[in-house]
C-alpha cells in the first residue's frame, strides 16, 4: 500500500474515532504522525516534531489566557451589560445585541465555544423572558461567534491565514474576515425575519436590564432568608448582599480600586492587541501573552485560575492536526489528492465537493480540525489558476464553520444545553437538528455559488 493511500486511511480512521469516541483528535493526530512518519516513512522523530506549529501554539495560549483574565476580572460582563443598556425598550434589538457581542468576543481572540458558552445562557434567558423564539436567539449567538471567528487575530483566522501565508497565493486575510462576517450576518437576518423578528419590532419592554437585575436580587434574597429567622428585613448587615447600611435595592457590591484599574487595563490591552497585531504586524501570540502577563501583574487575583481556563483540549487538537498535516506533505498525500482532483478535469466541481466534505464532517466533528486538514489538500489544485484561490478558501472556511449550529457540534450542543426552563427539550433538539440539516445541505452550494463561481475573489 502506498504512503498517500495509507495516510488517507489513517486520517479517515482518526475522524471516525474522534466522532464516536471521547478521544481528542489532536492526540490521535500525534499518534498518526508518529506512525506514518517514523514507522512507515522512516523519518526521524525530530523531523516529525519539526512540523509542530510553535508559533500557533503561542498564539492559541496567549489569546485564550488573555481572554480568561478578561472574563475573571469582570471586563466581559461589563461590556455585555453596557451593550444591553443601549437597547432599553427595543425588544427587536436584543437578538442583534447577542449576535454583535458574540462576534466581538470571538473577533478579539476568544474561541467560538467559549463565546457561545458565555452568551447562550444570557440570550436564552432573555428569549424566555420576552417571548422570543429560542431557536432564533440561540442560532443568532452561534452565527455571531462564526461572524467574528475569522478576524486576523481570531483563532480560525490565525489558523487559515497561517496555512495559506506560505503558498504564494494573492490572498487577503481581510477578505476572509469580511466574507464570514457578511455571510453569517445575512443568515442571521434571514433567521430574524423567518422566526418572528418582524413581530418583535413593535414590541416594548421597560428597562429589561434593570428588571433582570431585580429578578436576580430577589432570587438571591430568597435564597439567603430561606429557613432563617429574618422576616423581610434583608440580611443582618442591613442589605440583601450583606453590606452594612444596604438600601435593599440589590445593588452589587461596590468595585474596589483594583477592580476598576484591572478592567480599564484590560480594555486598553484589547485595543493594544488589535493595533499592534493588525497595524504593526507584530506577532499576535507574543503580544497577547505579554498583555496577559501585564494584566496579571496589575491584578494578581484576576489571573487566579486563568491558566486552567486555557482551552488545552483545543490547543492539543490544533497542534496535533497541523503536525499530522506536515507528515502528510512528507508522505506525498497532498500531491496525490491534487492529482486525483486534477484528473476530474472540473476544478469548479472539485471546489464544490471539498466544501461539502468540510460541511458534512464539521457538523459531526471539529471545524478547527477539518480546516487544518482540508485547506492544505485544496491548495495544490488551486495552483492551476482555473478557480480563484481566495474564493475557494473563503467558501471552504464558511462552509466548514456555519454548520456549527448542529446539535452534534460544541456550539449547537451548548445552545441545546441552555434551553430555557419550560422548553420542550425534545422539540427544541429536533428544531436545532432540522435547522442544522438545512445549513449542511444548503450552505456549501450557496458559498460556492457566491464566492467561487463569480470569480471575484
Amino acid at each position: 500500500m502506498s504512503a498517500p493511500v495509507l495516510s488517507i486511511i489513517v486520517l479517515a480512521v482518526m475522524f471516525l474515532l474522534a466522532t464516536f469516541l471521547p478521544i481528542n483528535m489532536g492526540a490521535l493526530a500525534f499518534v498518526g504522525a508518529f506512525f506514518l512518519g517514523v514507522v512507515f516513512l522512516g523519518m526521524e522523530a525530530d523531523a516529525v516534531l519539526a512540523n509542530f506549529p510553535g508559533g500557533l501554539f503561542l498564539t492559541l495560549v496567549g489569546v485564550t489566557y488573555l481572554f480568561a483574565i478578561a472574563q475573571n476580572n469582570g471586563t466581559i460582563d461589563l461590556l455585555i451589560q453596557g451593550a444591553l443598556r443601549l437597547v432599553r425598550n427595543r425588544v427587536a434589538m436584543i437578538p442583534w445585541i447577542m449576535f454583535t457581542i458574540t462576534a466581538a468576543i470571538t473577533a478579539v481572540g476568544a474561541l467560538g465555544p467559549a463565546a457561545v458558552a458565555i452568551m447562550a445562557p444570557i440570550a436564552l434567558s432573555f428569549a424566555a423572558k420576552h417571548k422570543i423564539n429560542p431557536l432564533m436567539m440561540g442560532m443568532m449567538v452561534v452565527h455571531g461567534a462564526q461572524a467574528g471567528g475569522f478576524s486576523p487575530i481570531a483563532v480560525y483566522g490565525v489558523i487559515v491565514n497561517g496555512i495559506v501565508s506560505d503558498t504564494g497565493f494573492d490572498y487577503s486575510p481581510l477578505a476572509l474576515f469580511l466574507t464570514s462576517l457578511i455571510f453569517n450576518f445575512l443568515i442571521a437576518l434571514t433567521l430574524f425575519l423567518v422566526l418572528g423578528g418582524r413581530k418583535l419590532i413593535s414590541g416594548k419592554v421597560g428597562h429589561f436590564v434593570e428588571q433582570a437585575a431585580e429578578a436576580r436580587m430577589k432570587a438571591s434574597v430568597g435564597h439567603r432568608i430561606s429557613g432563617s429567622d429574618a422576616a423581610g428585613s434583608g440580611s443582618e448587615a442591613g442589605g440583601p448582599n450583606g453590606t452594612a447600611g444596604g438600601s435593599g435595592t440589590g445593588a452589587a457590591p461596590a468595585k474596589t480600586r483594583e477592580d476598576i484599574i484591572s478592567q480599564v487595563a484590560t480594555v486598553l490591552g484589547l485595543i493594544a492587541l488589535a493595533v499592534l497585531a493588525l497595524g504593526f504586524k507584530i506577532d499576535v501570540g507574543f503580544v497577547a501573552i505579554t498583555i496577559a502577563v501585564i494584566l496579571a501583574l496589575v491584578s494578581p487575583k484576576a489571573q487566579h485560575g486563568a491558566v486552567n481556563k486555557i482551552s488545552w483540549s483545543t490547543v492539543l487538537l490544533i497542534c496535533g492536526m497541523l503536525t499530522f498535516v506536515g507528515v502528510l506533505q512528507e508522505a506525498g498525500t497532498i500531491d496525490y489528492v491534487s492529482d486525483a482532483v486534477s484528473r476530474l478535469g472540473m476544478p469548479m466541481l472539485a471546489a464544490l465537493l471539498i466544501c461539502y466534505i468540510g460541511a458534512v464532517v464539521s457538523a459531526f466533528a471539529s471545524s478547527t480540525a477539518i480546516l487544518a486538514a482540508l485547506i492544505p489538500l485544496a491548495i495544490p489544485f488551486l495552483e492551476s489558476g482555473e478557480v480563484g484561490a481566495v474564493g475557494v478558501i473563503c467558501a471552504l472556511a464558511v462552509a466548514s464553520t456555519i454548520v456549527d449550529v448542529s446539535p452534534f457540534s460544541t456550539n449547537g450542543a451548548l445552545v441545546l444545553a441552555n434551553a430555557p426552563e419550560g422548553t420542550n427539550r425534545d422539540r427544541f433538539y429536533k428544531q436545532i437538528l432540522g435547522y442544522g440539516a438545512i445549513v449542511v445541505v444548503a450552505g456549501p452550494p450557496i458559498a460556492w455559488l457566491t464566492l467561487v463561481v463569480p470569480g471575484w475573489l
